[in-house]
């Protein structure tokens, strides 16, 4: 693609790399018959091709964003299923991150926008707040279908009607602690808490401690280590993303600096992206550039490390999965066997749904702020799963977990929750 950017535009680290993204793309259109939304909607300017034209008329012009450019970017998953089918290596990820926070700065969405942004921003990465905020959704989810008929109240609405019926207690193993392994001690990780998962599903990380301890893993719940930031990076709020991932990399080369680490696991895939992605994200920030490409490099998915651990093989459990590849998983982490030898080696009968590169519609606040859209990728999606006709859906991602169980009576559980009753762990009590 041809850009004209001029000299002092391109002394800007930011727009130089946007430019040379632009550069790569030569207008094949692969990406739109992998594009959920394009799939969905069929207009060109809801696929990464349509929107990579809006973002360098934007840029090239040095202009702010407008309405119909802010409408199509919003409509954007960032599932990267485009990533995974770019025959030029087009950087879409780092594009649209770019396009996002040039949004946040330069346009003024209406309140009733402004203040759901908000509210999510200030609410979603704090655990307390998450918490406290489902419990009174719990109270006041009868009047969902009144709030959303109310034109500047819907994405209220939406929330209520996504609050979980009861919120688990909050657990043990999100409190500051070194869970020794069991027998010879064979590796030592930090594990990542998080904001979202402890409130939701508690069990997830609960069950990757008992197994990678039971593997003789060391594992160390870091004081202070919180939200990654991808929920508010997704929404173009930098310095608020940026604030999350300096914390975590000071946390995390702190633990690394005591007793070493072999790596920082993440149990949602969600996570995992953005954490892979600190060195990018803090690249310009001199205090932090070599230390967070650091933390990036220790960064892997529970499933990547358990792949390395040579896990024992289990008999055959008569139990069919259904496996779900999450978006951050497959197309932005580019895991795809690991979970699924680990199923099979567990004694699982896994199988795979059609259009399994196909988003479920989760992807952070999407199911929030774009609930139609997300509606029809999650119908989509179940619809996929559920002619598998499995006994139980695995995943590697808390929103997938939620979205997809508001669609299924069927129960879906974490990857790691099944390997480790396959290890000695408790039954999981979704089963």
């Amino acid at each position: 693609m041809q850009t004209n950017f001029s000299p002092a535009q391109l002394a800007d680290p930011r727009v130089a790399e946007s430019e040379k993204i632009l550069r790569k793309c030569v207008h094949c259109g692969f990406c739109t018959a992998t594009c959920p939304t394009y799939v969905v909607l069929g207009d060109e300017l809801d696929s990464p091709r349509g929107r990579i034209y809006l973002i360098k008329d934007m840029l090239e012009n040095g202009r702010a964003a407008d309405r119909e450019t802010v409408t199509h970017i919003d409509r954007c998953l960032s599932c990267l299923s485009c990533l995974t089918t770019c025959p030029s290596g087009v950087d879409y990820m780092h594009l649209v991150d770019h396009a996002r926070i040039h949004i946040e700065k330069t346009y003024k969405r209406p309140f009733k926008d402004r203040f759901a942004r908000a509210v999510l921003a200030a609410v979603l990465p704090y655990p307390r707040r998450f918490r406290f905020a489902l419990r009174a959704a719990g109270v006041t989810r009868p009047l969902a279908g009144l709030v959303k008929r109310i034109p500047w109240m819907k994405t209220f609405g939406v929330m209520l009607d996504l609050a979980p019926k009861a919120v688990p207690p909050a657990s043990a193993g999100t409190r500051p602690a070194t869970y020794a392994a069991k027998g010879e001690r064979r590796g030592r990780v930090a594990i990542l808490t998080g904001c979202a998962q402890p409130v939701l599903k508690p069990e997830i990380n609960e069950a990757a401690i008992r197994l990678l301890t039971g593997q003789g893993i060391e594992v160390v719940v870091s004081a202070g280590e919180g939200c990654c930031g991808a929920l508010v990076h997704h929404m173009g709020r930098e310095e608020q993303a940026l604030e999350a991932a300096r914390r975590n990399v000071d946390i995390w080369l702190k633990a690394e600096d005591e007793d070493g680490l072999d790596a920082v696991i993440i149990t949602a895939s969600g996570c995992g992206t953005t954490i892979k992605d600190y060195g990018h994200m803090l690249r310009l920030d001199p205090g932090y550039a070599e230390k967070a490409a650091k933390v990036s490099a220790l960064a892997k998915d529970i499933t990547e490390y358990l792949a390395g651990l040579e896990l024992p093989q289990r008999e055959k459990r008569g139990m069919t999965v259904a496996y779900h590849s999450a978006c951050s998983m497959q197309h932005g982490q580019k895991i795809t066997a690991a979970p699924k030898e680990l199923l099979k080696r567990a004694g699982f009968t896994v199988r795979e749904p059609a259009e399994g590169h196909l988003c479920c519609g989760s992807a952070g606040t999407y199911n929030i702020l774009q609930s139609e859209i997300s509606e029809k990728l999650k119908a989509r999606k179940v619809r996929n799963i559920e002619a598998t006709k499995p006994d139980v859906i695995a995943t590697g991602n808390i929103g997938c977990i939620t979205q997809i169980a508001t669609g299924t009576a069927l129960p879906i559980l974490h990857t790691v929750e099944l390997l480790d009753w396959a290890y000695g762990g408790p039954k999981p009590a979704g089963l």
